[in-house]
């Protein structure tokens, strides 16, 4: 009870500073109206205005999702009590999402919500997910570069990875230099190409060896090894951690 009471009087006092600092400002009067409704808020009236330009938005606070951190003494019986499952925000950053807060995931900006279905007390296995076309259209598009990229990929809740690079092929050895990223435990995948020539080489390798030793990757299928003519490669390594 005592925890209720200071809820509520925790919810009173924000609705006063919201009041007096102006953080939240609406187009009208808010009643509560919609008891034994489906509807927590219902702006439809809005739509009798005689200017078909006001009252039509939502405006949400930029969030940078890259450096955000969930305050999770909230989530609690009396304050959040959904976990933060189905929270949603506009996010502002390009990168990936804050260690620690949930699956590391890679954003752009736009339209994301928090999904964590079924994990009380904590946000461990909870993930944003962009809502409709962020990003040029499409809300699975995800740029892979030379430093780790989180991609839209999990495997039974693991995250796969994955990282661009260039290797030489000396056209004698099918050994070549691919090293591992920190923290990597297993490949998912390989893709071996020249950019610029439409030409893909391989989506395999003969054997490769964890870590970062001259040579721990031997060009190939899985059947038979391939010495690579000479010149210089670029690959993308999908991987597990």
């Amino acid at each position: 009870m005592k925890n209720i009471l200071l809820s509520v009087t925790g919810c009173f006092l924000l609705f006063l500073s919201s009041n007096i600092n102006a953080q939240l400002l609406s187009n009208g009067n808010i009643t509560s109206g919609l008891a034994d409704t489906n509807y927590f808020m219902d702006a439809s009236n809005f739509e009798g205005l005689a200017n078909k330009s006001y009252g039509r938005g939502l405006g949400f606070p930029r969030t940078d999702l890259t450096s955000f951190v969930f305050n999770k003494a909230t989530a609690s019986d009396e304050v959040v009590v959904s976990d933060f499952d189905g929270m949603v925000v506009y996010n502002s950053a390009t990168g990936n999402t804050t260690a620690g807060q949930g699956v590391t995931t890679a954003v752009v900006p736009g339209f994301y919500y928090f999904s964590n279905p079924g994990n009380p007390g904590n946000i461990t296995n909870g993930k944003w997910i962009a809502i409709g076309g962020n990003s040029g259209g499409s809300s699975d598009k995800i740029n892979i570069t030379s430093n780790e990229t989180a991609t839209h990929t999990l495997i039974n809740n693991a995250q796969v990875y994955a990282v661009k690079g260039t290797f030489a092929a000396s056209g004698t050895s099918t050994n070549v230099d691919i090293p591992s990223p920190a923290g990597m435990k297993g490949m998912y995948g390989i893709t071996i190409y020249k950019a610029g020539s439409n030409t893909v080489y391989s989506r395999d390798l003969y054997s490769y060896t964890l870590g970062t030793a001259n040579g721990n990757a031997v060009t190939g299928s899985q059947s038979m090894s391939v010495v690579y003519p000479a010149g210089t490669y670029d690959y993308v390594l999908e991987y597990l951690k």
